[in-house]
């Protein structure tokens, strides 16, 4: 990859054109987020979602930090979590995703506080947070390692970072993916968001996505230990987790 260029789904594309295009999509896409979710994965981000708070060992009185909340579906379950000693933080790049998760978390009567910043540079002090997640969001930032230094920076000691993002499936299940991908997903997003074009990104940033043992190894270099992972629907996602000792 030659100096100051990324990729945005196949293309190459300079890094700040690319933070501008993912800017777009999310926008786009805001509005109808948790329907599309729904509709993907036939329901099933609930259940991996679920099972990163389960693996989270958060507790009540802790703190977290949600990076790229989105539509808040984690930053929700982490509150129940903790409970009113607790906090939970929202981040997101997007001021559109993350109205729409404070919107979501306000009608549950959940006020968590917001920060409007970029997963590269998070403006909280080294120590801050007892785990930090983010789901379904590593995949669009322009420098993962960064980004994944920056949860572990923030982290205390005994802290986890959990990632849960889209992965490499069984390989059996490829051909199957690969259709629904290229050929369902675009289709949804024209009829139910409105936008073809940022679902055939989405299934092009999956592919883009560094695999599960990749994923595993740049954690370890971003400064967390005992890192492992957990292949949920047959590797199609997968629940990284790692500490900081």
């Amino acid at each position: 990859m030659s100096e100051g260029k990324t990729h945005f789904g196949y293309q190459q594309v300079p890094e700040d054109e690319k933070v501008r295009r993912v800017g777009d999509v999310f926008r786009s896409v805001a509005s109808n987020y948790d329907l599309m979710n729904d509709l993907m994965s036939m329901g099933m981000h609930r259940y991996w979602k679920r099972f990163t708070i389960e693996m989270s060992g958060v507790r009540a009185g802790q703190s977290v930090l949600d990076v790229a909340s989105g539509s808040g579906d984690l930053a929700a379950a982490f509150a129940k979590r903790v409970g009113s000693a607790g906090r939970v933080v929202m981040t997101d790049i997007n001021e559109a995703m993350l109205r729409v998760g404070r919107d979501k978390l306000i009608d549950r009567g959940l006020f968590p506080p917001l920060a409007l910043c970029d997963a590269e540079k998070l403006p909280f002090p080294d120590g801050t947070f007892d785990a930090v997640s983010v789901a379904f969001g590593l995949r669009n930032m322009t420098h993962k390692d960064r980004a994944l230094a920056e949860m572990a920076r923030v982290l205390r000691p005994g802290g986890r970072v959990l990632v849960l993002e889209f992965s490499k499936p069984w390989k059996p299940l490829g051909p199957a993916y690969d259709a629904y991908s290229f050929s369902v997903l675009p289709v949804l997003g024209k009829y139910v968001a409105r936008d073809e074009a940022a679902y055939r990104y989405l299934a092009e940033s999956i592919r883009m996505h560094p695999d599960q043992e990749t994923l595993k190894s740049m954690m370890g270099e971003a400064g967390l230990d005992r890192v492992e992972y957990f292949n949920l629907s047959a590797g199609v996602v997968a629940l990284h987790r790692g500490y900081k000792l």
